[in-house]
């Protein structure tokens, strides 16, 4: 075979390959969901801080943010909690219907009098804890990391996933906020998940 012919041949093969790769990332692209269209799926039954059940009904029916953290956090979590009230107080009426959530992480620690206590000065954010195995279940609904990281003693704190979930009216994700993200945009996100729900 001559080498003009081989290096056709070659090149065939990979026109070929690279349109059969391209037609099997459309096909899967458009026929698998995706993460973001199954977030927040899944079973769990955890309780708020006036002891009412929470779980994935609960979500719907109004616009919310979501946010998962522990009352022991030294900086992330009362930073959030600090930006979540000044969210509120830029969109004045206009988040009547916002609900605001603050899922514990830590439930060994965070009992619901714990984190009751915790979010009571926001005036918007409600507090949410619940057994180990169903805020594993919760984390694991809303791919949220957290883990224990075991301190001097007998102490501990947790890493956790940093950002607010925003959620339309029908308990579905939408988007997040970043930690730290700034204050303008993050009232913009929330003023259009507010207009489009």
């Amino acid at each position: 075979m001559k080498l003009t012919t081989l290096r056709t041949v070659l090149w065939t093969l990979v026109a070929v390959v690279a349109i059969g790769a391209t037609g099997l990332y459309a096909y899967t692209a458009f026929t698998r969901p995706s993460q973001a269209q199954s977030l927040g799926q899944g079973e769990y039954q955890l309780v708020t801080a006036s002891g009412e059940a929470f779980n994935r009904q609960t979500l719907e029916g109004h616009p919310s943010l979501l946010f998962f953290g522990f009352t022991h956090c030294p900086e992330v979590c009362p930073t959030t909690m600090a930006e979540m009230t000044a969210w509120y107080e830029a969109l004045g009426d206009e988040a009547k219907d916002l609900k605001a959530y603050f899922v514990t992480v830590d439930p060994e620690r965070d009992t619901v009098d714990i984190v009751g206590d915790y979010v009571s000065w926001t005036g918007h954010v409600t507090g949410v804890t619940g057994s180990v195995a169903e805020i594993e279940k919760a984390a694991k609904a809303w791919a949220i990391y957290f883990k224990k990281v075991p301190l001097e003693g007998t102490d501990y704190t947790m890493d956790h996933t940093a950002s607010v979930f925003l959620l339309n009216k029908d308990g579905d994700f939408e988007g997040t906020i970043a930690y730290r993200e700034d204050t303008a945009t993050a009232v913009a996100k929330i003023r259009k998940l507010l207009a489009e729900s």
